[in-house]
């Protein structure tokens, strides 16, 4: 039909048109009556790659605001998931496509985009949230990347964007101890944009989108594309992460850090290394 949403499609997603052409992108949105975190899990890690491509050709999209519903942000990657990339190579090609699209799709989105983030913000929702031009996240936030916890290499977005925000030295820390960052310090080290109080995290988010809304569209989209270079300059780097984090999946440290994580224990990684 002619006047169908070009967002009919998503289900995991939930998508809120707001005046002056501000999109708003709602993960978990089903999940938080049940008190749960948004998971990546199949369907979602699909809709965060594709997403952005759709927005990109929408014509009545200026601006994307994306958040999280209930506890938190994200809590990463559906175990279920992880659990069939560990086992099945189909489902790691494919989801290696989708992760990989996910930020190319994001960085050539030609609208821009605003993040806000509260409680725990992990895993893919994480890649969007911090790939935003402009990220806002709560003071209290808690923004983790989990890889090295789970047995793989930071892939996903960090070593395209975390060096660039906050510095080699900081990006190391963080992404190999996986020591999570608060909303705070996140906007003290460059991680974020700005960090504001948790009451006020949505409201400061569509205030920064009005702003985007009211402005030169093609000199806010031109600005974007331009900055967007350096981490273009990046995707090299980029593509070696995300195919060592991948190389990770199919290896013995990804079954124990799954095991971990479903027991709520400590990781017992073994300390020999084949190279």
């Amino acid at each position: 039909m002619a006047n169908e949403s070009p967002y009919a499609h998503y289900s995991a997603l939930t998508l809120k048109s707001h005046p002056n052409g501000i999109l708003e992108v709602v993960m978990g949105a089903s999940q938080s009556a049940n008190k749960k975190l948004s998971t990546a899990d199949h369907t979602l890690h699909r809709e965060l790659a594709s997403i952005w491509s759709d927005i990109d050709k929408d014509p009545a999209t200026r601006v994307a605001l994306i958040r999280g519903e209930g506890k938190g942000f994200s809590a990463g990657g559906d175990l279920g998931l992880v659990e069939d990339m560990a086992n099945d190579f189909n489902v790691r090609a494919r989801v290696w496509r989708e992760a990989r699209d996910l930020v190319y799709n994001v960085i050539n989105c030609s609208k821009p985009v605003v993040s806000a983030m509260h409680g725990p913000a992990v895993g893919a929702g994480l890649v969007a949230g911090l790939l935003a031009d402009v990220s806002i996240a709560s003071t209290t936030a808690r923004i983790i990347d989990g890889h090295t916890r789970l047995g793989v290499a930071a892939g996903d977005h960090a070593a395209i964007v975390w060096p660039l925000l906050c510095g080699m030295a900081k990006a190391k820390y963080y992404l190999m101890l996986c020591e999570a960052v608060s909303g705070e310090e996140a906007e003290r080290i460059g991680l974020v944009s700005l960090a504001v109080p948790e009451d006020r995290l949505v409201a400061k988010a569509f205030e920064v989108a009005e702003k985007l809304a009211a402005g030169s569209q093609t000199a806010i989209r031109w600005t974007k594309y331009a900055l967007n270079n350096w981490l273009r300059l990046a995707g090299p780097t980029f593509d070696s992460s995300l195919a060592l984090e991948f190389i990770g999946f199919s290896g013995p440290d990804v079954q124990e850090g799954i095991a971990s994580l479903r027991e709520k224990r400590s990781p017992k990684f073994d300390p020999s290394c084949p190279f």
